[in-house]
């Protein structure tokens, strides 16, 4: 069995005022070999962007891009015809395929907009370019595991090309959820508010934990409305 922490504050860190962003795994200007990637798990990064600003049309290549709003608002555009406004307990899944070109707004011009952009390697290259959009209220999510996405878009999730399942919970405090873990199958949970135990270990927001040859995974809220991402990877 092994537990592996990702303190907050251990992440990279890149601050270009428009954005302030935190990377958990190797991303741009900030390469450690030591954090390039958790099995087909290759980004997670924590980004604020500021009222009015964002990211300009830019191209992917096969690549499942996944937000989660955590405040504020994310406007998206893209080249296949997509255009929406996210905010939180929506996700929105992009799998760039043979190739997409997007653009990430903030809308507002007086909030910073707070979330999740996460990408996962695709099962294979050369998948058609697709846009999904999903919401999980609340109640969805609370003192549950809330299943938001999954290779066969099961039980009303989002359909991802790759084999892993991802939850969000938002526990009360001294509510607990478990996970049983296929054999095999490796574990990250992402803390982004409260105060969490995993298996025992102590997270507090922005830290991760990474589990491998864990049968379960036992989640614990030691704050109140404490939130997390939980990714169940091949």
């Amino acid at each position: 069995m092994s537990l592996t922490l990702r303190p907050s504050l251990a992440r990279g860190h890149a601050n270009h005022g428009w954005l302030d962003s935190y990377h958990s795994f190797s991303f741009a200007g900030y390469h450690d070999p030591d954090h390039m990637n958790f099995g087909p798990l290759r980004v997670i990064n924590e980004d604020r962007i500021q009222p009015g600003m964002g990211f300009g049309t830019h191209g992917h290549r096969d690549m499942e891009i996944f937000s989660y709003v955590l405040d504020g608002e994310l406007e998206h555009k893209d080249d296949i015809g997509n255009g929406a406004v996210i905010r939180p307990g929506d996700i929105q899944i992009m799998s760039a395929g043979t190739g997409i070109r997007h653009s990430e707004f903030n809308p507002s011009q007086v909030n910073p907009a707070h979330f999740l952009q996460i990408w996962l390697l695709p099962d294979r290259e050369g998948h058609a370019p697709r846009y999904d959009q999903k919401h999980f209220g609340v109640a969805d999510k609370t003192n549950r595991l809330c299943l938001i996405a999954s290779p066969d878009g099961r039980d009303g999730s989002g359909a991802i090309h790759q084999n892993a399942l991802i939850f969000a919970t938002i526990l009360n405090q001294g509510q607990s959820v478990t996970h049983a873990v296929d054999a095999g199958r490796k574990v990250w949970v992402q803390l982004m508010r409260g105060h969490l135990q995993v298996n025992g270990t102590d997270l507090h927001a922005g830290d991760a934990v990474a589990l491998e040859n864990e049968d379960l995974v036992t989640l614990v809220s030691r704050d109140d409305k404490t939130e997390c991402l939980m990714f169940d990877l091949a």
